[in-house]
């Protein structure tokens, strides 16, 4: 066990990347609201005055995309011309075709559709929600940053922003935190040390607990000194570029496939919930104190071609043993995560924002399975 420091970052839902993941998954979910059964794949890109649409979706249903582009932009808070870029009239680009025909053969056999591995993870470091420190005082933050815009707490902020958080391990426990650092859009002409003030009362020491927070811990407000220039005009934006920010903060790998715009039957969606929702069911069994699983597919089959579960030593029965309760309690067919976690339903926009797994009410975040596999340890 070392001592170590191990930082993560979130972005609020006015950075970029954050804004296309975001129209991506209304669209999704506008589609899933009249045909639970629409097959999506949709991906967003934006910079200056431009957004493009793009990607396959294969449905019954008729949806007005470039409407809901325009809400959802104006939604998040561009929604005048002194942003530099506004929801009512930037110039939006549609290229939509149907789902692959080969594709669709191994989904409508009800196997995977694609191949790929997906990780899932869960640790006792936060027992609310079983997520890693860092990525979890980050999303808070952000979530902080983005509700003082909002409600006016703060007038003159944009909606741009980030924080990332640096937490400290001794002999692998939790510690404390070294760094807290939030970059802000804001108005022109706003004095940094008011920036640094605000931030400081109104979101650091709202969300960061008291025992968290000492002398020794460096903060960094808007590190450059001025953030006026953000959201698509400071820097274009893209589905599924905010992948580590989506899961768990670099605390496990990823598999590389984004979840925003996906529909359920793409396991690069289903089968990474389904093992987020495995790990956590049994970190909160006892089995364990840390879980990483990868699970990985072939496309148009429908059992995984490999599941593998890593416990980090601290497994109160080896590793083996836990798999085979995996084996017997949980099923990873395609057909059988969109039953059991009810995922053909229009839920999804709301995990575009501050993480897809930590939220309780999702429900790949249910520890419903864990009194099983209490009876099989």
């Amino acid at each position: 066990m070392k001592n170590n420091l191990f930082t993560s970052e979130s972005v609020t839902e006015g950075h970029p990347d954050k804004l296309c993941d975001q129209i991506s998954d209304a669209v999704l979910d506008a589609y899933l609201k009249k045909d639970p059964n629409a097959r999506v794949a949709c991906e967003v890109c934006a910079g200056k005055k431009n957004v493009m649409v793009m990607g396959e979706i294969t449905s019954t249903a008729e949806v007005d995309i470039e409407s809901i582009v325009r809400k959802k932009i104006c939604e998040i808070g561009y929604d005048n011309d002194e942003l530099g870029f506004n929801g009512n009239n930037i110039n939006i680009i549609l290229d939509i075709s149907k789902q692959s025909a080969d594709i669709a053969l191994g989904v409508d056999r009800m196997g995977a559709g694609d191949q790929g591995m997906m990780f899932g993870y869960a640790t006792l470091e936060i027992e609310s929600c079983l997520m890693p420190a860092a990525i979890y005082f980050a999303h808070e933050l952000t979530k902080q940053l983005a509700k003082v815009r909002k409600e006016g707490m703060i007038a003159y902020l944009r909606p741009d922003g980030k924080a990332q958080v640096t937490v400290k391990y001794e002999e692998g426990k939790l510690k404390g935190i070294d760094t807290i650092l939030i970059s802000t859009q804001h108005d022109e002409g706003v004095d940094i040390n008011k920036i640094r003030e605000d931030l400081i009362e109104k979101v650091i020491k709202v969300v960061i607990p008291e025992q968290y927070l000492n002398d020794e811990v460096k903060i960094l407000v808007n590190p450059t000194g001025n953030f006026v220039i953000g959201g698509p005009i400071g820097d274009s934006g893209l589905t599924g570029r905010k992948i580590i920010v989506d899961t768990y903060g670099g605390y496990a790998p990823h598999g590389g496939g984004a979840f925003s715009g996906k529909d359920a039957t793409k396991v690069d969606r289903s089968g990474a919930y389904y093992a987020r929702y495995v790990a956590k069911n049994l970190v909160a069994s006892g089995v364990c104190d840390k879980c990483q699983i990868q699970v990985a597919y072939a496309i148009g089959v429908e059992e995984p071609v490999s599941i593998n579960i890593d416990t980090f030593g601290t497994g109160k029965i080896s590793d083996e043993k836990i798999l085979a309760i995996v084996n017997q309690v949980f099923d990873f067919r395609p057909r059988n995560i969109l039953e059991e976690l009810n995922l053909r339903k229009p839920i999804f926009g709301r995990t575009a924002s501050y993480g897809h797994f930590g939220n309780n009410e999702y429900s790949w975040e249910k520890l419903n399975k864990v009194e099983q596999i209490k009876e099989l340890i």
